[in-house]
């Protein structure tokens, strides 16, 4: 059985305890928004099942993105480049789980062949999908309503919160939520990925036709706002049309907590038993 506990060790010692194991790495990516802490409860689950958890979070640092006055610069390419660094120092090519725009830089890092397995869990928009519904707009909202936050860490409020996030559940449990992994999040991936879908020269761009993209699992929660069942029947169109397995679950009544709210282990199994097969 693996041990999770590395996981509050900085990112060199994860992955010297990843290259010491037999064990399969996983990485996972927390969306924007979320603490890495985020992913704890699935590191747990997975190590259980046989795996190494790697978990190496948010580029940018949460406390300094509270100080307005410390600028956010971190591209979407720039995320997944620092994330495909952290994956070619392991030994072993790992699986990659990503939630929001998490799932988005697992995609990416997917079309780059630098992982054996990948999901998606309710993703940002990715160059090509269209329409976009009004919901994900208004979820990005207190980022995207104003062009100074390009470039600045951004908290989102408590409603701000349960609008985005914590959709499905109750305002307890959202209350909840929002204490305990609610974060700044960088400005200017959300900026790349809005103008991403209109623009199909922007960044970030994902290759779906590689042909060591692997397989793929696109997880959609039926009742998300922030990333609605349109937005990733549209990616799962565009995936498919790579060579390698390509599915996509639909969970109903879930919302874009899905990963971290009291059902996730539901959506966690669903996730280990797609990887099972393939890594």
């Amino acid at each position: 059985m693996s041990d999770v506990r590395h996981l509050a060790t900085s990112i060199d010692e994860q992955i010297e305890t990843a290259n010491r194991s037999r064990a399969r790495p996983v990485v996972f990516l927390p969306g924007l928004w979320l603490l890495a802490s985020s992913w704890d409860r699935w590191a747990a689950r997975f190590a259980e099942a046989g795996y190494l958890p790697v978990s190496p979070g948010w580029p940018d640092d949460p406390a300094e993105l509270d100080d307005p006055a410390v600028p956010a610069e971190t591209s979407a390419a720039g995320i997944a480049d620092q994330h495909i660094e952290i994956i070619t120092r392991l030994r072993r090519k790992p699986v990659v789980i990503g939630h929001s725009f998490g799932g988005l830089i697992a995609m990416i890092i997917a079309g780059r062949g630098c992982s054996v397995t990948t999901v998606a869990i309710d993703s940002a928009p990715v160059r090509g999908v269209l329409p976009l519904p009004f919901s994900p707009l208004k979820a990005s909202a207190p980022v995207l309503g104003s062009p100074v936050n390009r470039h600045r860490g951004i908290p989102l409020t408590f409603e701000q919160f349960r609008f985005a996030v914590a959709t499905a559940v109750s305002e307890a449990e959202a209350r909840h939520l929002y204490d305990e992994f609610a974060v700044p999040a960088t400005g200017v991936p959300l900026f790349q990925a809005a103008g991403a879908v209109i623009d199909p020269w922007a960044d970030p761009e994902i290759d779906y036709l590689r042909p060591d993209r692997g397989p793929l699992l696109i997880i959609e929660g039926e009742a998300d706002r922030t990333s609605p069942p349109a937005v990733n029947r549209a990616t799962y169109e565009l995936q498919a049309q790579n060579g390698n397995v390509t599915e996509i679950a639909s969970l109903p009544g879930r919302g874009h907590s899905l990963t971290v709210d009291g059902d996730w282990r539901g959506v966690c199994d669903t996730a280990l038993e797609f990887v099972r097969l393939f890594a």
